[in-house]
């Protein structure tokens, strides 16, 4: 089994906490989480509750989350801004000769790394 394939995909930090015991558990789950005397031992410990996790989703009829670095993208989504703020985004768009989407998309992809 890959490493990566341990936890699905999710990201998992661990840490020292104030009593000495070391806390692993899922960034984009922390409900999801375990404690160890080493930090070898918390990821154990959370392997083995996150296969708890698991199966209590599928028992109860529930779809298992999915890391964000697994899920499918369509490339999609809508998001409500300020008019004045689509108004300027517009003009700067036609001024630069394309589309309003592609204004916004230039300007988000400068805004994280891909």
């Amino acid at each position: 089994m890959k490493k990566s394939d341990r936890f699905d995909g999710f990201t998992v930090n661990v840490f020292l906490d104030e009593d000495g015991d070391y806390l692993a558990h899922f960034v984009e789950l922390p409900n999801v989480s375990a404690y160890g005397e080493s930090p070898e031992e918390a990821l154990t410990e959370l392997a083995t509750a996150w296969e708890g996790v698991k199966e209590s989703y599928k028992k109860h009829g529930e779809k298992v989350p999915v890391s964000p670095v697994r899920k499918k993208y369509s490339g999609q989504f809508n998001v409500r801004i300020d008019r004045r703020l689509h108004r300027a985004l517009a003009i700067e768009a036609a001024r630069a000769g394309i589309s309003l989407n592609a204004i916004v998309s230039q300007k988000l992809a400068k805004s994280v790394s891909v």
